[in-house]
């Protein structure tokens, strides 16, 4: 699987940004999404995932609330919505393919993974 991130900017505090993940090659269907950020200085962290087999989403307690994942198979296509972001959002974001349904918090159980996006919220 190939994957490719977008969306990403300089936002204001407050802002919103939509990032997508283009998936081509295998069958993306079958594949749990996830994204992850590092921030300078910083390992990279997890975000939040969705299950490609029962679509169920987890998020890091640090964006509960303000961001959401979402998939389109058809278009073989995953997102992460950001509301109300903040600087500490600041990061490369990556998005990455699982082909794992569950258990899906750690980089470790991702086999694919996209270039990044850079998110950067200031004033």
């Amino acid at each position: 699987v190939q994957l490719q991130a977008s969306g990403g900017g300089l936002v204001q505090p407050g802002d919103s940004l939509r990032l997508s993940c283009a998936a081509s090659g295998r069958t993306f269907k079958v594949y749990s999404a996830g994204w992850f950020r590092q921030a300078p200085g910083k390992e990279r962290e997890f975000v939040a995932s969705i299950s490609y087999r029962d679509h169920r989403r987890l998020y890091a307690d640090s964006v509960k609330g303000r961001f959401t994942i979402s998939r389109d198979n058809d278009k073989t296509t995953a997102f992460l919505e950001m509301h109300t972001l903040k600087p500490e959002d600041t990061a490369v974001y990556y998005c990455a393919a699982s082909p794992y349904p569950n258990d899906i918090v750690s980089e470790r159980r991702y086999d694919y993974w996209g270039q990044g996006t850079q998110v950067t919220v200031s004033s």
